[in-house]
């Protein structure tokens, strides 16, 4: 049997070498996005990296920041610059009914102790002043349970890399092994092989996201098994111009305050940066203040120059997509989430759909009377 599972393994080891990326060729006009890390673990908890080393990854991946969430860390360290990469101090929480990642705290939090009451986290990060994300909120393992408190916190982990490896372990033949059978020659197509989104999370997300802005973020959850830099290379949380230019402040303090501010506002884009920079892309149609629409709508996707057939928009909730593939009618109160997905090198020799880049929803909203 061991000999079968390694006779397997070196064939997708094998494929791996054919895998290329990115699917999607950057522009050489396009001006760069700050790019940077959300939810990663350090040997403060349970990651097997110091902060030095994941700065040390997170420059080799390209990163600009790294927001560190170690397990019940309330004292985390200030912010700070090391190897050209801002380490930003965050935590996630352990609650009775679930873990809860914040970030962006302007003051030390107070009144919460680990394995409390979830609403005692929630009101603890409130009165912090930072945003408070659900983790891993339909997870297996350690899923949020608490109603009321789901429908408090303003952010929604809407994919997972760590929840990926753990749907993998649940298909040890068909998702597992693949992966790490190509990450023996391509580590980062051995994650990209681990992205395989399952509907929970969206209707989920969905369902919250009816009530008013929802922050959609994606999380590397990252403790260094895969690798910190093949993790940050896999994917990452990127701002776009308009929201935020670079150079950061060499001041660590206030870069912090502006990469959280830009973190929280609903504008950051989770991208699949394997499968190619987002530069090109937009979502319109919609008030960037609120982030909603009202029925009857049109959004209009703009995708980055790419060859026909590798990339598609996909379409959740309230919308319904024109033929032409980049034009969304809004069809009725609710929301919609809206994601570009691409043609990526898949288990074998082929390819497979996964996402690509990833926005927060739109909220629609009902005409106003006499429209």
């Amino acid at each position: 049997m061991l000999l079968l599972l390694l006779g397997i393994a070196g064939f997708f080891a094998f494929a791996a070498g054919f895998a290329d990326y990115p699917v999607v060729p950057p522009s050489p006009k396009a001006k760069a996005w700050i790019r940077g890390a959300y939810h990663v673990h350090t040997t403060r908890s349970d990651g097997n990296g110091t902060p030095a080393k994941v700065a040390a990854a997170a420059k080799a991946a390209g990163l600009d920041f790294v927001v560190l969430t170690d397990h019940n860390d309330l004292k985390p360290p200030t912010a700070t610059w090391m190897d050209g990469v801002l380490l930003i101090p965050g935590v996630e929480l352990s609650t009775n009914a679930g873990h809860l990642a914040a970030f962006g705290m302007q003051r030390p939090l107070q009144d919460v102790k680990p394995w409390g009451p979830p609403e005692q986290a929630v009101a603890a990060v409130e009165a912090a002043g930072g945003t408070a994300v659900l983790a891993h909120p339909v997870q297996k393992k350690n899923p949020w349970t608490d109603e009321p408190t789901a429908h408090r916190v303003p952010g929604f982990e809407l994919y997972s890399a760590d929840t990926f490896f753990r749907q993998a372990l649940r298909s040890p033949v068909s998702r597992l092994l693949p992966a790490v059978g190509a990450s023996l020659i391509n580590p980062v197509h051995g994650v990209m092989l681990l992205v395989a989104p399952e509907p929970e999370p969206t209707t989920r997300f969905l369902e919250l996201a009816r009530e008013r802005p929802r922050l959609a973020l994606c999380a590397h959850d990252a403790h260094g098994l895969p690798a910190y830099e093949t993790v940050f290379s896999a994917l990452d949380m990127e701002f776009p111009p308009e929201l935020l230019s670079g150079p950061l402040s060499q001041d660590a303090r206030e870069a912090a305050a502006q990469v959280t501010k830009a973190l929280a506002s609903t504008q950051a884009l989770c991208v699949f940066r394997a499968l190619g920079a987002p530069e090109g892309f937009a979502l319109e149609g919609y008030d960037v203040q609120s982030r909603e629409a009202p029925v009857g709508a049109t959004l209009t996707v703009r995708l980055p120059e790419h060859v026909p057939g590798t990339v598609e928009v996909r379409v959740w909730g309230e919308g319904r997509l024109a033929p032409d593939g980049q034009h969304i009618e809004l069809t009725g109160p609710g929301v919609v989430q809206v994601e570009v997905w691409a043609h990526a090198p898949g288990r074998f020799f082929g390819h497979e759909w996964r996402p690509w880049l990833v926005p927060s929803p739109v909220r629609v909203v009902p005409r106003a009377p006499g429209i």
